[in-house]
């Protein structure tokens, strides 16, 4: 088949080709690029495979009039800036020696061996300059067609090479298999064998494909899997996710997209933000939101205190975990809260000859005043 995609056409891309064709060596597109392009979906990453080595890449773009960057030199990698565009241009490579976290790798001239040391069969998809797409290892095509996830090869081969690749086998799952189709019988299994390894890995990235696990439409059935096999207990004890397909069902109705500090303040767990070494935006944001599934702040006080969008997602928790309903009404009391400012001021205690501890009370007690009026009370109404 051939690939048909605007990317593949851009002329940076197609004189990046040429500078390395035109020297005698391989350039084709591979992994995501290639697999969206074939489904149709945004491409915003650009990878190239070629039997040149990392200095003639250098050399050739350079020549060429690009920018050549030695990102990841050691490992085969150089980025190459043609006309503000950058792509990702990595030598064929086979691996040598892996310990589950990183693998020693060698160059290889032979894409098929290329092929064989990637994850899955529908990331070992090359394309041409033409877009005549080539299928190294004759089980790509079809299983993306079936949006079938199987890994290359055996499964715990795969995985003993890096231990993340079990997280990925379910974010793969959740963004690209069949709306009907289960996981991989005997990519389940060597994922539940082997999920002792997750504890080698860094906790930057197994909250980073965490995050982009939850970034999928629809993650419950994978989320289930991972229950099911002992997965996610691995990766985030204490975690919960019975009520996470209620919360989906809940967002299409309310047509929000997938927020994974919404998903990630439902299913909850040990020490999550140290546990999956969030950043200290979503650590804040799954804190704040879980603070008030279980609490009796109503929607006016939700939106007036962690703002209009966490307070309508503490609204669809607390449907997702207690079933109760999200009305259009109790959404409009969060959006008006959040729009509200305080009309007294600590200066304004202050000038009561207030101080210290008893100035905080006081304060505390005439904002909740305020705010039990539906924020109606002016500020000489709670002076008094």
């Amino acid at each position: 088949m051939n690939l048909d995609t605007p990317w593949l056409t851009n002329p940076a891309t197609q004189a990046l080709c040429a500078a390395l064709e035109g020297a005698g060596y391989h350039a084709l597109f591979v992994g995501g690029c290639v697999r969206d392009g074939i489904l149709g979906r945004t491409v915003t990453d650009i990878d190239l495979a070629t039997d040149a080595r990392p200095e003639q890449v250098m050399q050739i773009t350079k020549t060429a009039g690009m920018k050549p960057i030695p990102t990841g030199i050691d490992h085969g990698t150089v980025t190459v800036v043609a006309a503000g565009h950058p792509h990702e241009v990595t030598t064929f490579r086979r691996d040598v020696e892996t310990d589950g976290r990183r693998a020693t790798v060698a160059f290889s001239e032979r894409v098929e061996e290329d092929a064989e040391r990637r994850d899955f069969t529908m990331n070992a998809l090359y394309a041409d300059a033409r877009g005549a797409v080539l299928d190294p290892l004759g089980a790509g095509l079809a299983d993306l067609r079936a949006r079938r996830v199987r890994f290359i090869g055996d499964p715990h081969d795969r995985i003993a090479e890096d231990y993340l690749r079990i997280l990925r086998f379910f974010r793969f799952h959740a963004h690209y298999a069949a709306p009907d189709g289960g996981l991989d019988p005997e990519g389940l299994a060597a994922c539940a064998e082997m999920a002792e390894g997750l504890g080698q890995l860094s906790r930057e990235r197994v909250g980073a494909e965490m995050v982009k696990l939850l970034k999928a439409p629809d993650p419950g059935p994978s989320m289930a899997a991972m229950v099911h096999s002992g997965i996610l207990a691995h990766v985030l004890p204490g975690a919960d996710a019975t009520a996470l397909p209620v919360l989906i069902h809940l967002e299409g109705i309310a047509r929000l997209a997938p927020d994974p500090v919404r998903r990630l303040a439902l299913l909850g767990g040990e020490n999550m933000a140290t546990t999956l070494r969030l950043s200290k935006a979503q650590a804040s944001g799954i804190a704040g939101r879980r603070k008030h599934i279980g609490d009796a702040a109503g929607p006016g006080a939700l939106g007036y205190g962690i703002g209009e969008e966490a307070g309508r997602d503490v609204l669809l928790l607390r449907a997702a975990v207690f079933g109760t309903p999200v009305a259009e009404a109790d959404l409009a009391a969060v959006k008006h809260g959040a729009a509200q400012t305080c009309p007294i001021r600590a200066a304004d205690m202050k000038a009561l000859g207030l101080s210290g501890p008893e100035l905080g009370a006081a304060f505390r007690a005439a904002e909740a005043r305020w705010i039990a009026s539906d924020f109606t009370l002016t500020k000489a109404q709670l002076l008094a």
